[in-house]
C-alpha cells in the first residue's frame, strides 16, 4: 500500500534529476586504483597488504580489531605498487592502498555465498562483507544491525527518499535492482526478527513505487509497504524519514533503535541481497556523475579507489571549468579540491560544478525575516545560534538545543541574506562539545 504521512518542514531545493532515465552503465576497470582504509565512521582499517604483493578481486585488503569499523577488499585484481598516507576528500590524513590493475579481474578463491543460519552468523556476514552506509554516512551497517535492544526493535526502514537534488543512484538501484533490495530486507527482517518492514520513496519516483507495489502484490508480501513521501528536502534525512513513516520521534543524542526502528539506505540493502546470494563484498557502487561542468551526465557502476577523472572522462569531460567538485549533492555533500581523489564506499555522487553554479553571493545582514526557522524541520532557530556562537554564549547554544540540529542546510538554503547558517550552527555545536569537554 502507499499513502501520504504527515510530515515535517521541508523545502522545495529542486529537484534536477536529469539522470533520473538514464540506466546505469558500468565503468571500465581504471589502471589504477587508490583504496582507502578509512572508509567508516570508526577506527580506519590497517593494510594487510605490502608493496609488490598480488591481489585479486575481492580480496581482504585492510581490517581492524576495533569494534567500530568495517573492513576493506580490494575492488581489483592486480600488484600493490605502494602503501600511501595522503590527504582524503573527508580532511583527513588516510592511509590508501594503491594497486595496478592487471584488468583481468580475477575473483579471489575465498569468495562464495556466506551461510546463514542465525542473527549471529546474519550479522557476521555482514561484517564480513565491508558493508557501511551507502546514502552517505558510512557507519558500520552490522553494528546498526546489532543493536543492543534488537528484541524491542519492530521497524525496518528503507531509506530510498533520495531527496538531495540531482543523485539519482538510489533512483536507479529501486529500478535495476528491485528483487535485491526486497531480498536483502526480507533477510534483514528475518535474521534480526523484525515485524514491520517499509520502503520510503519521494512521491517522483512514481515508477519506483509502482514497481515494489507490484512486485509485493506478485509475492503476495503483506508485512513491507511502499511509504509515499511528499517529494521535498529533507524527507531522506534519517530523523526526519522516521517520524514520517511512523509518528516515532528521534532526539538528538539517541539511535533510531532506541524507538524500535532500523533505517538502511536501499543501495545498501540492494547490495546486502547481492551479498548473500554471490557472497562478492563491497567493491563497487552506483554513482551519479552530474553538474554543469560536465559534458555527459550518467549513473555509473564504478569500482571503490576509482579516480574521479576516471568517472568524468567516462562522461565525456568537463565541457566547463570545474570550480567546485562535490562528493554527494549540493545540500549536504563534501567539497573536494581535486578530481585526482577516488571513490569511496559512501560516495552516491560526483558533481562538478562551474562558476555560474559554483559561486556564493555576498553575505548581507540579518534581516530577521524567520525564514530559517520556518524552513527547519525540528523548529530550531538557527539565527540564535548562529548569535550565540558569535559571543561565545555556550549556554545559550545548549538551550536554544543546538545539538538538535542535523546539519541538513534548509536554513542556509533559503537564507535571502546568504548567511552560512549551516555552517555556524556545526561550529556552534563543537563549540558546546569543547566547552563539555572542559567542564562547562
Amino acid at each position: 500500500m502507499s499513502f501520504h504521512p504527515k510530515h515535517l518542514h521541508s523545502i522545495n531545493a529542486g529537484h534536477y534529476k536529469n539522470t533520473a532515465e538514464i540506466q546505469c552503465e558500468q565503468l571500465p576497470v581504471p589502471d589504477e586504483v587508490m583504496i582507502s582504509m578509512a572508509q567508516n565512521i570508526g577506527a580506519p582499517c590497517k593494510p594487510l597488504v605490502k608493496k609488490g604483493d598480488e591481489v585479486k578481486v575481492g580480496q581482504l585488503i585492510g581490517d581492524t580489531d576495533a569494534f567500530v569499523s568495517a573492513p576493506v577488499h580490494s575492488s581489483v585484481s592486480g600488484t600493490v605498487t605502494g602503501i600511501m598516507n595522503m590527504r582524503s576528500a573527508n580532511g583527513g590524513n588516510d592511509q590508501y592502498v594503491c594497486i595496478e590493475t592487471d584488468k583481468k579481474q580475477t575473483m579471489d578463491e575465498s569468495i562464495a555465498a556466506p551461510v546463514v543460519t542465525d542473527k549471529d552468523s546474519f550479522i557476521k556476514a555482514v561484517r564480513d562483507s565491508g558493508l557501511t552506509g551507502m546514502g552517505g554516512a558510512s557507519f558500520p551497517t552490522h553494528i546498526k544491525f546489532n543493536a543492543k535492544n534488537l528484541d524491542e526493535v519492530d521497524s525496518f526502514i528503507v531509506n530510498g527518499a533520495e531527496c538531495e537534488p540531482f543523485i539519482t543512484s538510489d533512483h536507479r538501484t529501486m529500478l535495476e535492482d528491485t528483487e535485491y533490495v526486497l531480498k536483502g530486507l526480507q533477510s534483514a527482517m528475518k535474521w534480526l526478527d523484525i515485524a514491520h518492514g517499509y520502503i520510503g520513496i519521494e512521491s517522483n519516483k512514481q515508477n519506483a513505487i509502482d514497481k515494489f507495489n507490484k512486485l509485493l502484490k506478485e509475492k503476495g508480501i503483506d508485512n513491507i509497504s511502499v511509504i509515499t513521501l511528499l517529494s521535498r528536502y529533507p524527507k531522506g534525512a534519517e530523523r526526519v524519514l522516521i517520524y514520517e513513516v511512523t509518528g516515532r520521534t528521534v532526539n538528538a543524542g539517541m539511535l533510531p533503535a532506541d524507538v524500535g526502528v532500523i533505517v538502511s539506505n536501499v543501495s545498501s540493502v540492494a547490495f546486502l541481497g547481492h551479498y548473500l546470494e554471490d557472497g562478492i563484498p563491497f567493491i563497487q557502487r552506483r554513482v551519479t556523475i552530474d553538474g554543469d561542468a560536465v559534458k555527459g551526465p550518467k549513473n555509473v557502476m564504478a569500482l571503490i579507489g576509482t579516480p574521479i577523472r576516471d568517472l568524468v572522462d567516462y562522461c565525456g569531460g568537463y565541457k566547463a571549468e570545474p570550480k567546485k567538485i562535490l562528493f554527494g549533492g549540493p545540500m549536504m555533500g563534501r567539497a573536494t579540491l581535486s578530481d585526482s581523489f577516488t571513490l569511496l564506499k559512501n560516495n552516491n555522487a560526483i558533481l562538478a560544478f562551474s562558476d555560474k553554479w559554483a559561486n556564493i553571493p555576498e553575505e548581507t545582514e540579518c534581516i530577521r525575516c524567520g525564514r530559517c526557522h520556518e524552513a527547519c524541520p525540528f523548529n530550531l532557530l538557527p539565527t540564535g545560534f548562529a548569535d550565540a556562537y558569535k559571543h561565545h554564549d555556550v549556554a545559550m547554544l545548549k538551550m536554544l538545543k543546538v545539538n538538535e540540529c542535523m546539519e541538513c542546510g534548509s536554513c542556509s538554503f533559503v537564507c535571502p541574506a546568504h548567511r552560512p547558517l549551516c555552517f555556524m550552527n556545526k561550529l556552534g555545536k563543537q563549540m558546546v562539545k569543547e566547552a563539555s569537554k572542559n567542564g562547562q
